[in-house]
């Protein structure tokens, strides 16, 4: 099991930093190897369930996800999304929070527990380096793109 957290303030408004971050299909394209399909339909809201891909041909793994928390911030609340990790392989859950920083910025705490079935707890703290740092990369390239 992995757990890991990540902080970033980033010069967006609350929203925009919220939008990058929640807009499934967009991590299709920071991930290396992984296609989002979203299974319900749009907008997002509690009970959205979608799936990220990862891999290829045999190697290739499904993470399914569902929202259990969807409170996108006001400017009076942060925004927190809550997810699930319900796949075979790749269980957990992830949060992301987006509340007001310093100068007008956004503040952005990303939470994840993961588990990675059949892995012996020997590996853990591998596993929780290489997923810092590939949800890093990745949280660092969504904030980025518009």
């Amino acid at each position: 099991m992995a757990i890991f957290l990540l902080e970033r303030t980033v010069p967006l408004p609350l929203d925009e930093a919220w939008r990058r971050l929640t807009e499934w299909p967009r991590h299709a394209s920071v991930v290396p190897l992984t296609r989002v399909t979203v299974l319900t339909p749009p907008p997002t809201h509690e009970g959205t369930v979608f799936v990220a891909r990862s891999g290829i041909g045999p190697l290739a793994f499904d993470d399914r996800m569902e929202v259990t928390v969807w409170r996108p911030p006001t400017d009076d609340t942060p925004g927190l999304c809550h997810l699930e990790k319900r796949g075979r392989v790749v269980t957990g859950w992830a949060e992301i929070e987006v509340r007001p920083g310093p100068g007008g910025r956004s503040r952005v705490i990303w939470r994840e527990e993961l588990h990675v079935r059949l892995l012996p707890s020997l590996f853990d703290r591998t596993l929780e380096r290489a997923a810092r740092s590939v949800f890093g990369r990745a949280v660092n390239r969504l904030l980025r793109m518009d």
